[in-house]
């Protein structure tokens, strides 16, 4: 089997400047990078226009992967189909291939039927949006009980029921995977995966949210070896991106080294 291809998403270190992030991910010999649209201060927030992020990475050497994300994706609304094509429209002029797309994630949503509808109106509603940009939609179920969409099978067959076969991808998040308690995984349709671990044996699983997220050690109890292991054995080729929301992490003194020590520990047990 070939060796990981690992990209770097920017909540690995939320508090540098976009220019400083791109140039960390060059440094640890990574040229793919996800940026994202909620980090105060920061592209894209702070009104960075496109066709600076390109120029940044350009000069890096880095490809940007995505952006993350469309937040409330399957509660579509007039608001909701303004904020998508602005994004969109973004992700075309800064180079980006996809844009994450993330469930509501409040308790609402949840009855069998509603999820399904929802789900399909708005992936219906964001094909022909994404389709003209050549922008790839990267669906992400999100492992907590009061998520709209838990299920990887059950986003997979609201793509494969709307013909949005090559358009939309999901993501595999190792986090969510193992809150979510879903067994099987979807290979063929995984557009991603985000990557991060949980090593505090004093939290119970449901329990588990996004400050326990580090980057993936011996300590793991997410088993992201094993599930990088069985996705790449169903077919899976594609990056495996670090994304911890820990502040243990964000405020690491050295957090090359800290992403390197992990990036090692994959390549050798996965």
């Amino acid at each position: 089997m070939t060796t990981l291809s690992f990209a770097l998403n920017h909540m690995t270190a939320p508090a540098l400047p976009l220019d400083e992030f791109f140039a960390l991910a060059t440094s640890l010999g990574i040229s793919a990078v996800e940026i994202r649209n909620d980090l105060a201060g920061n592209a894209i927030i702070d009104g960075t226009p496109a066709a600076a992020v390109k120029a940044l990475a350009e000069k890096h050497g880095q490809t940007i992967i995505s952006i993350n994300a469309l937040q409330r994706f399957n509660e579509w609304t007039d608001e909701r189909a303004s904020e998508a094509q602005d994004l969109i429209t973004y992700a075309l002029d800064c180079g980006a291939h996809a844009l994450v797309l993330v469930p509501v994630n409040d308790g609402s949503g949840q009855k069998d039927g509603e999820r399904q509808a929802n789900l399909q109106q708005a992936l219906t509603a964001l094909k022909p949006m994404l389709e003209k940009a050549g922008i790839t939609g990267l669906v992400e179920p999100l492992g907590f009980e009061i998520c709209s969409l838990r299920s990887k099978t059950e986003a997979v067959e609201g793509i494969r029921a709307i013909g949005g076969k090559g358009t939309f991808k999901v993501v595999h998040d190792t986090f969510h995977h193992h809150l979510a308690g879903e067994e099987k995984i979807h290979p063929e349709m995984t557009g991603l995966v985000h990557i991060s671990g949980v090593a505090d044996p004093g939290v119970a699983v449901n329990d588990m949210r996004d400050p326990h997220r580090i980057l993936v050690d011996a300590a793991d109890r997410l088993d992201n070896t094993g599930q990088v292991r069985k996705l790449r054995e169903g077919g899976y080729d594609g990056l495996f991106s670090f994304e911890p929301f820990s502040p243990a992490v964000h405020q690491s003194a050295n957090v090359k080294a800290a992403v390197s020590q992990s990036m090692g520990y994959l390549s050798a047990t996965a």
